[in-house]
């Protein structure tokens, strides 16, 4: 059969788009408020822009759930491209409260008491993005009513999503599966410190510690029983961190090596999850400005205490947080130990 023709305006489904918004200012009895449609509209861009990046992360995460990946193949570069278009979509987000900003606290003032209770912290997509990501419900900011206004099968999709695996346990377990350190052969020819304190997880990891103490100033010394607790060399800190302690040693050895060759997609998928953390802050701090700036101190139209409550989740909401605190025990890249040759031949370029 040959294929049928398809026609813009039949392939977008614009007659349902376009038809999508019906201001409650504009029923009869009510006097109409002409922003009323730019609320609707940027507010159902926001939700399809959520579809399309849960799209991404779903798609990422299907990479991530296989039994092995190829570090040098592919569906590495495959999940770097698709979160960096996740984070260009973010950007899209942020910059979007630009147009929000046009309307005036006066303007919208014309039509928010006939919204209640709608509210944007109704947005049940968003919940599930950040589940999805690896917001634990146990971090989550105002746990007693963060479902509480949504519809019984919206909440169901939000647990659904807390009950599979994250975006973060998933580069979790990609991470502990990198195999530097459990091949001794590896590392054998590398020099042992002339000042070592013991280190359990061997001879590079010793070497690191020692350079590691002599880079922090006297200020930062806590930083070394810290850095002993996240490698898993020192269990006396309880830490709350959900990145293991084998998965951060492969991290932080990505960040410090990442000039490798082979080093280097592993680096750029840290490298998004971390700016789409930052983007996801910028988001939640840019939304709070703006709702303190058109309601001041009162109270949300959906029960929510409005700009306390968006404050709390930007500033409780990292989710990625595990990955950016492996920056403090950082050193400068002269003074790296020198990697034993069958290594670098493992993640160098290969000559025939």
């Amino acid at each position: 059969m040959p294929a049928q023709p398809q026609y813009y305006a039949d392939y977008l489904a614009l007659g349902n788009i376009l038809q999508a918004q019906h201001p409650v200012s504009y029923q009869p009895g009510n006097d109409p408020a002409h922003d009323e449609m730019l609320f609707i509209i940027i507010h159902q861009a926001y939700e399809l822009w959520f579809k399309q990046i849960l799209h991404e992360v779903e798609s990422v995460a299907g990479i991530l759930e296989q039994p092995a990946i190829n570090d040098n193949s592919p569906e590495l570069q495959t999940i770097v491209h698709r979160l960096q278009r996740v984070n260009t979509i973010m950007k899209v987000l942020v910059q979007q409260m630009d147009i929000m900003e046009t309307m005036t606290p006066m303007d919208f003032l014309d039509f928010r008491d006939l919204l209640r209770p709608a509210s944007g912290f109704q947005s049940w997509q968003f919940k599930v993005l950040e589940a999805r990501l690896g917001l634990p419900f146990e971090q989550r900011h105002g746990q007693h009513y963060y479902t509480s206004a949504l519809r019984p099968e919206y909440v169901a999709m939000v647990k659904d999503a807390e009950g599979k695996p994250t975006l973060l346990q998933l580069l979790n377990n990609w991470l502990e599966r990198i195999p530097f350190f459990e091949q001794d052969s590896l590392w054998q020819d590398m020099p042992a410190p002339t000042d070592a304190v013991a280190a359990p997880a061997g001879k590079f990891w010793e070497a690191y510690r020692q350079l590691l103490v002599q880079s922090l100033s006297e200020a930062e010394q806590g930083n070394l029983q810290v850095f002993d607790n996240v490698m898993g060399f020192d269990s006396s800190l309880s830490l709350n961190r959900l990145l293991s302690p084998k998965a951060s040693r492969a991290a932080l050895f990505i960040m410090l090596y990442r000039g490798y060759p082979l080093l280097q997609l592993p680096f750029q998928v840290m490298n998004a999850v971390l700016e789409l953390d930052e983007q996801l802050s910028t988001w939640r701090y840019r939304h709070m400005n703006m709702v303190h700036r058109m309601i001041g101190s009162r109270i949300g139209t959906g029960g929510s205490t409005g700009k306390d409550y968006l404050k709390g989740a930007a500033d409780k909401h990292y989710i990625f947080k595990d990955f950016a605190q492996l920056t403090s025990f950082l050193i400068e890249r002269r003074k790296l130990p020198q990697l034993p040759a069958a290594v670098e031949q493992r993640i160098g370029f290969v000559h025939g």
